[in-house]
């Protein structure tokens, strides 16, 4: 196209032939996906050799040899490379590495380098100086030579005044932001480059904001702008981590290959991940290009040993640093990481000193010994921790405190509360992003954008906080969602700077969660623990104490049942041979009384079967099976069937009763006792008529989970409120014994035993409703409408009831 042609017209032919090289559709995965310690060639101000350790025979030589050094690269390599720079030199090399403990390095930290100068004897004999920094790679030495600079050898004592008077600046920093304007300057002054910029990351594999500038006049503003992530991809993340130091002298410059392009073993270039001279990616020249920058330097900044950020120097002209300013750079950024790492740590101590004065008088609140108290209003739980809301789960019990709980942070926090060690505080200011939500799909479903929790246990008890979004606006120095266009190049990295600001607002994150913070989160979980555990003890004690009591209990309610029915049996008898043998002599009132002795001993005798039966309810095991419901009421209208005909009362079913698991026998004897009950109180519907009625509900449980409720009604009087719980106590009764058909009061204590050993509850209701109205089941009359407001009787048998 002739408008390409013109774009390239104002381009220099190397950087026409640079921008040839790269594909004219742009794949950024590809950009990411480069291998770029693997390039297999060097700048060309300087040439590499790499020699064997154990026996000192060159491996690899950068093609450039013959111009740099004087001798071609094919008769180095295979060579004992003593034969280019002597024993002795060698041997200094050597030592420089181990001096400068310059080993491998690793991928998770900086590779030292050795630098020291040779000397190379040209056949004319001329004697040229280089500077050569070395470092190893496997069983390899490599040495990188750059000829020396034309104004002499680097003299330590010129520089150390500037760099004292740097650090002496760096440490009167009181922020993160003053130590990086610090730096900047410093690092324009020691460089010379047109623009030196302070460069922070947010999160390991996050974009990057400007924080501190310098530039020279007529250059535009970078500072505060945002940086896709995609400008500094993964691996040249992992590069910049293992190197302090990144130097390119020119984009234009022509890559060097290296001999051999692969090397024998491994059929990979020779690795220049700690390399100085280590060439381009053709994506960055691209990159720097576009920006208008001529060559660049990047000093990382490191914070435990991850990257955190870097100092990134653009010139505008080619630009060599010797190795000496390169060191006093390399210098510069491992001293302004120490410092940013101390003003991040008494920036933490403070915040940390506060937050435990915090947490302090929090404690200091709780008056009871409950953990629960700290959820209360007003205690400062979610103050804490600068959270909207803090939340306390302890079984199937929630207690929360602030703002009201986001809709699916139980679900949520179950979902990850195995997610890592007991103890251990998780914690993410973007949970969104970690569910692989978007912003909107977030707020839908009421996940909260920030969240922090400990488990206590496994069991899912833990101890969480949480916080809403945070929109933060940013501008961007390039469209992050678009970090290519189509030009006249084809598609390329768009233009980065302030001239291409994109405004975008950061949604689906909360505020960040510190350091201190999660030092603190740790710190009350600790005395939360100990106080759960102290109680668990207290209530383990507690129960088997009172586990003993019950079984104590029962035991002596069997016995005394069991024995005091054999005298009582003598007394019966006794007074019926009295009365048999002296009846005729007896008078009327000595008669009277002997047959009230009778009388009150079979009732004490029917009272000890009634508490016989009672204690042996705690002790028989239950036999749970599927069971229908309708077939266990033809059960027990079998047994009671004659009672309630001899009162004239119908049980009424209106609809087919559900299955239920519960033991036969028991609940067989459950309804017994409910429909003899209900039949004593039912009333005259007017027809000569008495009915009872039986149904059973969904229902849910208190506790969770959903469980049939089977319910028997009755028409009769009722009872109040204040005595409902009275009559579901052993030998209540609200009357007495002679009305309402008599009884011992022990049905009910008896239907209520048997419900709670299932695993259910009992509960009373008066007067009597019919479930959606004021009808009874029959939609005609119903419980109220014959003789009274009526009652019924509600039970359960456990959750694990289906209908």
């Amino acid at each position: 196209m002739q408008g390409s042609d013109d774009v390239r017209g104002w381009l220099s032919p190397k950087a026409v032939a640079a921008e040839a090289g790269v594909s004219q559709e742009f794949d950024l995965s590809q950009c990411v996906r480069e291998p770029i310690h693997l390039l297999g060639g060097v700048q060309s101000y300087g040439a590499l050799v790499a020699a064997r350790l154990h026996d000192a025979v060159v491996d690899t030589v950068s093609r450039n040899a013959g111009d740099v050094l004087g001798r071609a690269a094919g008769e180095l390599v295979g060579r004992p490379v003593t034969e280019l720079i002597g024993d002795e030199q060698w041997a200094l090399a050597r030592e420089s590495t181990e001096a400068a403990g310059a080993g491998e390095g690793t991928p998770d930290g900086p590779a030292a380098s050795g630098v020291l100068s040779l000397s190379l004897e040209s056949d004319d004999g001329r004697v040229r100086l280089f500077d050569v920094t070395v470092h190893r790679v496997a069983e390899l030495l490599v040495l990188e030579f750059e000829p020396r600079a034309a104004d002499g050898p680097f003299v330590f004592q010129n520089f150390y005044p500037r760099v004292r008077r740097a650090l002496h600046r760096l440490q009167g920093a009181t922020n993160v932001t003053e130590c990086c304007a610090a730096a900047v300057r410093e690092v324009q002054a020691l460089t010379g480059y047109d623009r030196v910029v302070a460069y922070r990351f947010d999160g390991a594999e996050g974009p990057g904001q400007v924080i501190a500038e310098v530039r020279n006049e007529g250059r535009e503003p970078w500072l505060g702008l945002w940086f896709p992530a995609s400008d500094i991809p993964p691996q040249a993340r992992r590069l910049y981590a293992r190197n302090w130091i990144r130097v390119i002298g020119d984009v234009d410059d022509a890559t060097v290959g290296l001999l051999p392009e692969l090397r024998e073993g491994t059929g990979e270039p020779l690795d220049l991940s700690g390399s100085i001279l280590r060439t381009v990616s053709g994506y960055h020249l691209e990159y720097l290009r576009n920006i208008g920058v001529a060559s660049s330097m990047s000093v990382s900044l490191l914070r435990d040993g991850e990257l955190w950020g870097l100092i990134a120097c653009h010139g505008d002209e080619p630009r060599r640093l010797t190795p000496e300013v390169r060191a006093a750079c390399e210098f510069f950024g491992i001293a302004l990481s120490l410092q940013l790492a101390a003003v991040a740590e008494r920036e933490q101590a403070d915040e940390l000193s506060g937050r435990r004065r915090a947490l302090a008088a929090l404690l200091a609140r709780l008056s009871s010994q409950e953990p629960d108290a700290l959820l209360r209003p007003g205690s400062g739980m979610a103050e804490l921790l600068l959270a909207d809301g803090a939340l306390l789960v302890r079984g199937t019990e929630v207690a929360a405190t602030g703002d009201p709980v986001p809709a699916a942070l139980p679900g949520l926090l179950e979902r990850l509360a195995g997610a890592g060690p007991v103890g251990e505080v998780w914690s993410s200011d973007r949970v969104p992003e970690v569910l692989g939500l978007d912003a909107a799909e977030a707020e839908a479903q009421g996940v909260p954008a920030g969240l922090l929790f400990l488990p206590f246990n496994r069991d899912g008890d833990l101890l969480a906080w949480w916080r809403r979004e945070q929109p933060a606006p940013r501008e961007w120095a390039a469209d992050p969602a678009r970090p290519v266009r189509t030009g006249p190049g084809g598609e390329r990295l768009t233009p980065r700077g302030s001239a291409a600001v994109h405004r975008a607002t950061v949604r689906g994150r909360s505020m960040p969660w510190s350091p201190a913070q999660r030092v603190v989160a740790g710190e009350l979980w600790r005395e939360m623990s100990g106080l759960l555990s102290r109680q668990m003890v207290e209530l383990e004690a507690r129960n088997t104490e009172l586990a003993r009591t019950n079984e104590d209990l029962d035991s002596f309610a069997h016995a005394a049942a069991h024995d005091l029915k054999e005298p009582l049996r003598g007394i019966s008898n006794a007074a019926a041979f009295i009365v048999e043998d002296a009846g005729a002599v007896l008078d009327d009132t000595s008669l009277r009384r002997l047959t009230t002795v009778r009388r009150l001993a079979e009732r004490m005798d029917g009272l000890l079967d009634s508490l016989l039966h009672f204690s042996r309810l705690g002790q028989v095991g239950l036999e749970r099976e599927e069971l229908s419901l309708d077939e266990v009421v033809d059960d027990a209208l079998l047994v009671a069937g004659g009672r309630l005909a001899e009162q004239g009362v119908t049980v009424v079913r209106p609809a087919p009763l559900p299955r239920v698991r519960a033991d036969r026998e028991r609940l067989r004897e459950v309804l017994e006792n409910l429909f003899v009950n209900a039949a004593k109180y039912a009333a005259d519907e007017g027809t000569g008529e008495r009915r009872v009625w039986v149904e059973a509900v969904p229902v849910a449980e208190p506790g969770g989970g959903d469980a049939v409720a089977v319910v028997v009604r009755d028409n009769g009087i009722g009872i109040p409120p204040g005595q409902q719980e009275d009559v579901l106590q052993l030998f209540r009764r609200l009357h007495r014994r002679e009305e309402r058909g008599g009884g011992s009061g022990v049905g009910l204590a008896v239907v209520k035993r048997i419900v709670e050993r299932h695993g259910g509850r009992l509960w009373l209701e008066s007067p009597a409703v019919a479930p959606g109205g004021d009808r009874g089941p029959d939609g005609d009359r119903g419980p109220g409408g014959g003789g009274g407001p009526g009652t019924a009787v509600w039970f359960t048998l456990g959750a694990t009831d289906t209908p």
